[in-house]
């Protein structure tokens, strides 16, 4: 099984990236958690991978750091969370954000996100409590500093499309990124106030 990767950074469009270890490029799914303290494309990288073996597929999710990866294992144990979701509730809100809504029986927050229903909600908190308060001091905050993508394409269409990918309905993630101001962001800041405005509400 793969368990960490250290290569190049040669393609980051949210949720995807593309990391070149000596020679062969690794396709990675990732939530926006780890996107937000990726570096520069070309730059090297060291990601911590979750393997997911299937009879069609082999699919690799990548976590800038350890906390974030066990965050989504305890995740995917959870009856109704697979893997997407878990990815989806990563991206929508930060560790240590997420610990706080389970510790605080906050259902009416973690049902802000796409894919998380009532009961699901309460699937989360009830199962997770106790294990989150014993790893509550692993938890690291995330990191203030956002690196840009660097893509040709549109930042706000690459948002879009971002957001859709990450669950939201076409509609739902145009909206989002309607209500930010977007002048000067890119594609990775404009996605980052969207799904922070969504967790305010």
């Amino acid at each position: 099984m793969i368990g960490r990767l250290s290569g190049l950074l040669l393609e980051k469009q949210p949720p995807q990236l593309l990391v070149d270890v000596q020679g062969v490029g690794y396709e990675l799914e990732a939530p926006m958690s780890t996107f937000y303290q990726l570096p520069a494309m070309g730059e090297s990288v060291t990601l911590h991978i979750h393997m997911v073996v299937r009879e069609d597929a082999q699919l690799l999710y990548a976590f800038y750091s350890l906390s974030e990866r066990q965050l989504f294992r305890d995740l995917i144990k959870i009856n109704g969370v697979g893997p997407k979701l878990a990815l989806t509730i990563l991206s929508g809100v930060s560790a240590e954000e997420f610990t706080r809504c389970v510790m605080e029986s906050d259902a009416k927050s973690l049902t802000a996100l796409p894919g998380v229903g009532k009961k699901t909600a309460e699937r989360l908190i009830v199962e997770l409590r106790d294990r989150l308060a014993r790893n509550a001091t692993a938890i690291l905050p995330g990191s203030g500093s956002v690196a840009g993508l660097k893509v040709d394409s549109n930042p706000i269409s690459d948002a879009v499309s971002a957001l859709t990918s990450l669950g939201y309905k076409a509609q739902e993630a145009s909206q989002m990124v309607r209500l930010v101001s977007t002048e000067g962001l890119t594609t990775e800041e404009i996605i980052k106030a969207a799904l922070q405005s969504m967790v305010k509400k």
